[in-house]
């Protein structure tokens, strides 16, 4: 039994729920009314659009034509992370887009091939959906990360000058930030992760049901995907700071002024 479809009339019925935070916005000034009405819109469209686009992306299966969407999808995200933190994106966009592009890639082809034996690795049905999720769900994480590692030297830098003057080189010197940020940034899905199943049904699980899989199988594909975005959103967050490094700091070690937003 495949999932139950939704009717004109029952996608009317679903964007009656959004009459709730629309009242409450109403009853206490939140002043949200504009930026929900703007989601709602901007979602409902792009995921209109990507519905259509992915019907023929799953038709066409061709490798090349997948890959090159995943390259889409990662410079859109790079673009959001960059949007949401206080750094130029001529600066950082480049070593993002490495640190986004490498461990996802490689994460899901390691899927693909080792866990599920696809026959053709680059299947859109997986290689899209699965890269798709890990980058949807360590854009947060970075977000979290770049935006406490820099505010954090650039707000307080006799920390991080002392240990310079103390002969560290420039990773030498970052490594107790980053610490922190890292735990910062993956905190809050360690904690989801660990409630899981208990306090709520996740997404993916739900989805597989809603598939008409059986609740072992989806459990099975649950735990699959938490694993990935878990290894995925460290390296990428790691990763995202080192690979900013050589572009952020000067020859000395001294964070650069000119890589902040004005």
């Amino acid at each position: 039994m495949g999932s139950i479809d939704l009717n004109l009339l029952s996608l009317g019925f679903v964007f009656v729920l959004i009459g709730i935070p629309l009242a409450l916005d109403l009853i206490f000034k939140f002043g949200l009314t504009k930026n929900i009405l703007q989601s709602v819109l901007r979602m409902s469209v792009q995921l209109l659009l990507i519905g259509i686009f992915l019907r023929y992306l799953f038709l066409w299966n061709n490798p090349w034509i997948n890959v090159s969407w995943f390259l889409i999808m990662v410079i859109t995200s790079v673009f959001s992370v960059v949007k949401n933190t206080p750094l130029r994106l001529k600066t950082i966009f480049f070593p993002l887009f490495l640190a986004f592009v490498l461990p996802t890639f490689f994460l899901v082809i390691y899927l693909n091939f080792l866990v599920l034996h696809l026959k053709h690795i680059f299947d859109a049905r997986y290689f899209i959906i699965l890269a798709g999720m890990l980058l949807g769900n360590c854009l947060r994480s970075n977000i979290i990360a770049l935006s406490s590692v820099y505010n954090q030297i650039k707000s307080y830098p006799k920390k991080y000058l002392y240990l310079l003057s103390l002969g560290a080189s420039t990773y030498e010197a970052i490594l107790p930030y980053l610490t922190e940020s890292v735990g910062l940034a993956v905190k809050p899905f360690l904690a989801t992760m660990a409630t899981m199943g208990i306090v709520a049904l996740p997404g993916m699980m739900t989805g597989v049901i809603l598939g008409g899989a059986s609740p072992e199988i989806a459990v099975k594909y649950q735990i699959m995907i938490m694993f990935a975005i878990l290894s995925n959103g460290l390296l990428a967050v790691v990763l995202g700071i080192l690979f900013t490094l050589k572009s952020c700091f000067d020859d000395f070690g001294c964070l650069k002024n000119q890589v902040f937003k004005s």
